[in-house]
């Protein structure tokens, strides 16, 4: 049980990875809030974990509005009475294509879910995590922002920033004994596959983006599931500031 008693909120935990660290963060002993936009989707992941014995609540929330996130916090409190782990792993991404052909609110609605939620997130986490005497938090960034796509201009850089974002926060929030760390995915198996493929999602297309993957094959929720749940646990106590590739070589 590499969670056993720890409390966490994932964001973006209604499908896709966040589920996968959801359950996988419940299966090791932690109590989850999830946090979706879609609380439907929160609410039956929720249940599936305390189905499944683990312990969950679900927190419908829009990850980009100061209130919703203050309340997803407020929820680890009143279930739990405390917050140790944060993961900010909900994303949106714009369709592979032109970055002349990306709309001003396309760019605006990127960078507010994928950047300037890990702010909001971190405004709230980070009292309680300092009442506790530390904490942890992971950021969901990928490989664009490492090996960066054509046609993902937007999110590219977004992600980009995701990465510069976590590393200064490491190291102003050490003292605080607030571990910083993010997860860089390779394309995976979830909802935006086809989003950032940019092309209908058929076995030659999919071909076409497995082979510049040295492993073969797309990441699955498990595989960023557990190289979160290892940043998040105690096991990894002394690493903060790491962007680690789970990407079957695709950045080498």
């Amino acid at each position: 049980m590499r969670l056993h008693g720890k409390v966490a909120v994932v964001t973006g935990g209604g499908s896709g990875f966040g589920e996968g660290i959801a359950k996988l963060f419940a299966a090791e002993g932690g109590r989850v809030v999830v946090a979706d936009i879609d609380g439907a989707a929160a609410e039956r992941v929720a249940q599936e974990i305390d189905g499944a014995g683990g312990a969950a609540v679900a927190a419908p929330a829009d990850v980009t509005r100061r209130d919703d996130v203050d309340t997803m916090m407020r929820a680890a409190l009143d279930s739990y009475g405390r917050l140790d782990i944060l993961v900010n792993n909900a994303g949106v991404a714009h369709r592979n294509k032109p970055m002349t052909e990306v709309t001003e609110e396309e760019f605006d609605r990127i960078y507010a879910v994928n950047v300037k939620a890990i702010y909001l997130a971190a405004l709230a986490a980070i009292p309680l995590m300092r009442a506790e005497g530390g904490g942890c938090i992971v950021n969901t960034s990928s490989t664009a922002a490492l090996r960066p796509r054509p046609g993902l201009t937007v999110y590219n850089s977004s992600k980009g920033a995701v990465n510069v974002m976590t590393k200064s926060m490491a190291v102003e929030l050490a003292p605080d004994r607030i571990r910083v760390n993010a997860v860089c995915p390779v394309i995976g198996e979830t909802a935006l596959m086809e989003t950032f493929m940019g092309v209908p999602d058929t076995p030659e297309n999919r071909q076409k983006f497995e082979a510049t993957i040295p492993l073969g094959r797309f990441s699955t929720p498990h595989d960023i599931a557990e190289a979160t749940l290892f940043l998040a646990s105690d096991a990894a106590e002394f690493l903060t500031g790491v962007t680690l590739e789970v990407d079957g070589g695709r950045c080498i």
